[in-house]
């Protein structure tokens, strides 16, 4: 993957998924079934995109599929307010994020800490 993503990769194609989700909750005045298209699409293409960076990405799949499985329920009729499905995807991602972080392995390495003078 290109140099931006750095050590954390989900976080970065998270926040992609949470602006939609913002777009569509402040203003951007699309339907259900196409709120459920665009945000199903961002996180199915965000588990690809993760699953090819790092060596393990089922905890990655698991909040990508979570995710579009949140989003077409919404376009299928599931009327849960926005607050309610927030809290929901940030409890399945810190779930997982608990988990992954022991799991996964970063293909840039952490920067050393500095030495004490």
């Amino acid at each position: 993957m290109i140099k931006i993503w750095g050590r954390e990769p989900a976080a970065w194609l998270t926040l992609f998924a949470v602006v939609v989700k913002l777009a569509v909750a402040f203003g951007w005045d699309a339907s259900p079934d196409v709120q459920a298209a665009v945000n199903a699409t961002a996180a199915a293409v965000m588990g690809i995109l993760i699953a090819l960076a790092v060596h393990d990405g089922l905890g990655v799949a698991i909040v990508g599929f979570a995710q579009a499985g949140l989003a077409l329920a919404i376009g299928f009729g599931l009327d849960w307010s926005t607050d309610r499905q927030a809290v929901v995807m940030a409890f399945v991602t810190v779930a997982v994020g608990m988990w992954d972080r022991t799991q996964v392995t970063a293909k840039v390495p952490a920067k050393q800490p500095l030495p004490l003078a």
